[in-house]
């Protein structure tokens, strides 16, 4: 095993597709092929299953790459220090819920890099993929919520991919809409009075499991449903359908829409928002960093 089928094993996952690695390497595909068989046979493990779309990593290929990319980290901060010359390309990569604050969180930790160059990743993604991102080391840190509904199930996947949840703040339920909605004016409303009203959810894929949801209270009755993939469509839907949505009713005013607003929901009901780390990887100065952040913008929060 050496350090370049390593990289050549990472390249792959984090591409899909053995022929977009090898340009991206610039290899040919062959060699690229025979370099990752002949290190899953010195291994005695199989890294990818082959699909004809692609490459997915098998259960023993996901752990293998949690490994692979702490030692290429490590290699990169040893060559950084001891030999000289230009510092190594900064990376970093953090997979979110729809939260305004997680996003202001790696705006912040950009500006203030100084870097040069650097590839940062923000994936706003689903629940069950923010999971796997955090378990495969492809992100240091994850954020998502508990509450006791999802609690159970969520914490059982966590401690089975060896991952720990990190409490941020408590939130009470909140929904959004557009300010120009008929309920904007109330002090809170109620499940009932939500009931005209478009109901918008974010998709959940192969995992839409009520315990995967993003929103709380997923159970509840809605006549018409909406499920999008994005915060901006989420948002124009709020506001050209007069639609809603179940949420923390933490709104980043720099970065959040003017017309959305957020009105308190009367449910007992609850949203324990924190990050997610991996039990067996040590954090990046950046990872930390970036959590620094989520504790310093989120710290008020009630």
């Amino acid at each position: 095993m050496t350090l370049q089928q390593l990289k050549y094993a990472i390249c792959i996952a984090e591409e899909g597709k053995i022929n977009l690695a090898a340009k991206k390497l610039f290899i040919s595909q062959p060699s690229l092929t025979q370099a990752i068989r002949e290190l899953e046979d010195d291994l005695g493990i199989t890294i990818f299953t082959r699909t004809n779309r692609g490459v997915v990593l098998t259960a023993e290929g996901e752990e293998f790459l949690s490994y692979a990319r702490q030692v290429e980290e490590q290699v990169g901060l040893l060559e950084e220090k001891y030999k000289g010359g230009k510092k190594r390309l900064r990376t970093f990569c953090v997979s979110c819920q729809h939260y305004s604050f997680a996003v202001q969180a790696f705006i912040t930790l950009i500006r203030g890099s100084g870097a040069d160059e650097y590839d940062f990743r923000l994936r706003e993604t689903q629940t069950y993929e923010i999971i796997e991102d955090v378990a495969s080391l492809k992100s240091q840190v994850g954020v998502l919520y508990l509450n006791g509904f999802n609690e159970s199930v969520l914490s059982k996947v966590l401690k089975e991919n060896d991952l720990q949840f990190t409490p941020l703040f408590t939130a009470k339920p909140h929904v959004f809409i557009g300010a120009n909605n008929p309920l904007a004016k109330k002090g809170s409303v109620t499940l009932e009075e939500l009931e005209p009203y478009p109901c918008l959810t974010f998709e959940q894929g192969e995992h839409n499991s009520f315990y995967f949801s993003e929103e709380i209270q997923p159970t509840h009755y809605a006549p018409k449903n909406i499920r999008v993939r994005d915060r901006a469509t989420l948002f124009n839907c709020l506001v050209g359908l007069n639609g809603y949505t179940i949420s923390s009713g933490v709104i980043d005013g720099e970065l959040n829409w003017e017309n959305i607003i957020a009105v308190p929901l009367a449910v007992n009901d609850y949203m324990q928002v924190g990050y997610v780390t991996h039990n067996r990887a040590e954090l990046s100065p950046l990872a930390k960093q970036y959590i620094d952040l989520l504790i310093a913008l989120t710290r008020d929060i009630k």
